[in-house]
């Protein structure tokens, strides 16, 4: 009896973790800058249980019929939390009320679990020991759910399923309660029928999951959807209208195959074509192989590492038909050598130099973003580039985060680089900016590839030039350091007065 106790003080810790844990990454997912909303949702709550715990006092009669009914609360408001969140987000405009109103109700009631079972059981245990034990399930039940959520629940169930599947945990320890405790229980008809009721409803979730999630998913995005992937790291979508794919990472566009040439022989040729006999080539991001591809166009390139975090997002781009023929099948090359892994720490440890870097990393939406766009990741990237080596920034809009640009161009003049920043028009962005950098003199390129669609030596030296509405101000730029990332806070403020 005592052991079985104790797993549902581990197992009830472990749902109430896992739905917190949901709930701040949908809200990155969806609103971006993760530390934000971790924190604000971490914070919500352990208020939430901290009014939960103090509201335990007041329930004073018919302990084990409360816990068991709080249970059955929890599992179906955090068992269907994820996908009550995701169609807010695609058909309203009150995702973030409703999320604080969702995570407080789950905090209040997680908060009233334990102080209920404790009183549940301290006529079996010494104080003591029934304090001790139950903590000490509480945070290993806690520890479990840490471990779980993002090595197995995220990519392997996706939000929807994993939230239910813990609900269905919620409601089976409840079911189970009324065994254990069934001769202190006076209506135990009514609440086995209510835990089964509870039980076939998220198995009914769990069951339409996926058209659950579809069906979210289509109340964001415009088009057809074609692929839609939840990865450790990223929310994945693919979408179709006639011959235009378009790739979304957390719902922010990342290209339409319509234009992204323009953006991908932007960002590569004008430094690669400039630095005579280049041999070896970085690519940090650029999961999708398509700046490789531009790469490739260089026959005196003989090895191009690329550094991208998500394997599945590499993995997508290398056997899917239709996303490997966009690349030119760019990660087959033999030339070619794909490592999954963070860039940051992976650079640290790399001990290649290489005559051009790519950096293709998506906007400092958030922090873990942000650390990419920092003086001391460039200062990083700068000891590994050869005496004549360059690498090159995607710096965002200089049109509509004209003061996010400038600072990304800032902080690499303050990593002791000396910059060059142009821009170009792509119709699915508009105005887009890039930003190239080296020790050197930069000279425009007597030649480029034949086989490109949009560049040529007559419109190169045009995409450095800035007409006044995107030029800096006269304000002086402070550069993004790692202890202090401006960068984030700016991005953020200049991309929510463009929605407005």
């Amino acid at each position: 009896m005592a052991v079985v106790l104790f797993i549902s003080v581990f197992l009830i810790s472990a749902c109430g973790l896992i739905y917190e844990l949901i709930a701040g990454a949908l809200a990155s997912y969806l609103l971006g800058d993760s530390i934000l909303q971790f924190s604000t949702v971490i914070g919500s709550y352990l208020f939430a249980m901290g009014i939960g715990s103090w509201l335990s006092r007041f329930l004073a009669k018919g302990l084990v019929a409360r816990f068991i009914t709080i249970e059955l609360m929890v599992g179906l408001v955090g068992g269907f939390s994820s996908a009550i969140l995701f169609a807010a987000f695609a058909y309203t405009e009150g995702f973030r009320l409703l999320l604080y109103v969702v995570v407080t109700i789950i905090g209040i009631l997680v908060g009233l679990e334990i102080p209920l079972l404790m009183r549940i059981l301290k006529e079996r245990f010494k104080f003591g020991d029934l304090v001790s034990n139950v903590l000490t399930f509480d945070y290993l039940g806690a520890l479990g759910a840490s471990l779980l959520f993002p090595i197995v629940l995220v990519p392997k169930l996706g939000m929807v399923r994993s939230a239910m599947l813990f609900g269905l945990v919620n409601a089976g320890v409840a079911l189970w309660s009324t065994y254990l405790f069934r001769a202190q229980l006076a209506r135990l008809a009514a609440l086995r029928t209510a835990c089964f009721a509870v039980i076939a409803t998220l198995g009914v979730g769990m069951a339409f999951a996926d058209r659950i999630t579809e069906a979210a998913d289509n109340g964001i995005y415009a088009d057809e959807i074609i692929l839609a992937k939840t990865t450790k790291y990223q929310r994945i979508v693919l979408t179709k209208w006639k011959d235009d794919l378009r790739l979304f990472l957390n719902s922010h566009l990342q290209f339409s195959s319509r234009d992204e040439y323009r953006y991908h022989e932007a960002l590569v040729h004008p430094g690669l074509a400039s630095i005579l006999g280049a041999r070896h080539v970085l690519v940090l991001g650029g999961g999708d192989g398509l700046a490789v591809r531009e790469i490739l166009k260089y026959p005196q390139v003989q090895a191009v590492t690329l550094v991208d975090l998500d394997d599945q997002m590499t993995d997508l781009f290398t056997k899917h038909n239709v996303l490997s023929g966009l690349n030119h099948k760019s990660f087959s090359s033999p030339k070619v050598k794909v490592v999954n892994a963070d860039a940051f720490p992976w650079l640290e440890q790399d001990r290649g130099f290489y005559d051009f870097v790519v950096i293709d990393f998506p906007d400092p939406t958030n922090f873990s973003l942000g650390k990419l766009y920092t003086t001391a990741f460039y200062r990083l990237v700068e000891k590994h580039l050869t005496r004549d080596g360059m690498c090159v920034v995607q710096s965002t809009s200089p049109l509509f985060a004209k003061s996010s640009y400038w600072t990304i161009a800032e902080t690499l003049k303050q990593s002791g680089l000396r910059i060059w920043p142009y821009h170009v028009y792509v119709p699915s962005f508009g105005e887009w900016g890039f930003v190239l950098a080296g020790r050197g003199e930069y000279k425009y390129p007597a030649e480029l590839p034949k086989s490109l669609r949009f560049l040529d030596t007559a419109t190169l030296p045009i995409l450095f030039q800035f007409p006044e509405d995107m030029k800096p101000g006269p304000v002086a730029i402070e550069p993004n350091r790692l202890n202090d990332q401006i960068l984030v806070r700016t991005y953020d403020r200049e991309w929510r007065d463009i929605a407005r």
